[in-house]
């Protein structure tokens, strides 16, 4: 698997190594210990979630779960293509604010990995974007936030995304308190 590193301390790029023949293609999309002999010791992850986008354009995010149930994910494009975006909301960090997005395909075979901490959101770039991600907690609703995806400066390359009630609603990351803090 090859492992990149990011402007973000701790937001990784994962690509697995994808072997194919006239059939298609095999690939491990996760394999702890594969990561640990990189160096790398990733939580457990609790849950699986994968979602589908009909249109290009839809933007879900910038979602978090707050401690106790704050969430790392990692995330790969099982279909279609999609711009992916993480953004250090941990006080105290040098890149506390700072965001860093990379495009996930079903082409590119990448993964993307935001540690607890961070927003995260996505804008699918085509019709029918499958998003599956791992999680490290579960879901709980009292713990459930977003910030508003267009407060930041990120160029999601969309001026009028399609958004949910709640991603509209979301406030400003100026006006919005992280529960979030740089752990040592």
């Amino acid at each position: 698997m090859q492992i990149d590193t990011t402007p973000l301390s701790g937001v990784l790029i994962l690509t697995p190594v994808r072997h194919g023949d006239a059939r298609g293609f095999f690939s491990e999309s996760w394999n702890r210990r594969t990561l640990a002999e990189a160096g790398l010791d990733l939580p457990d992850f609790v849950q699986d979630n994968h979602s589908i986008s009909m249109r290009a354009g839809t933007l879900r995010g910038l979602h978090y779960q707050a401690p106790p149930h704050a969430q790392g994910k990692l995330v790969r494009c099982g279909r279609g293509r999609l711009f992916d975006v993480a953004v250090d909301a941990r006080r105290g960090s040098s890149t506390f604010g700072q965001w860093f997005g990379t495009e996930l395909s079903f082409e590119n075979g990448r993964q993307l990995w935001v540690p607890a901490g961070f927003l995260h959101g996505f804008v699918t770039r085509e019709p029918e974007t499958e998003i599956v991600y791992k999680c490290t907690a579960h879901y709980d609703r009292a713990c459930d936030g977003a910030v508003a995806w267009d407060s930041l400066g990120i160029d999601w390359g969309v001026n009028d995304p399609i958004l949910s009630d709640k991603d509209r609603a979301a406030p400003a990351f100026a006006d919005w308190t992280s529960p979030f803090e740089v752990t040592p």
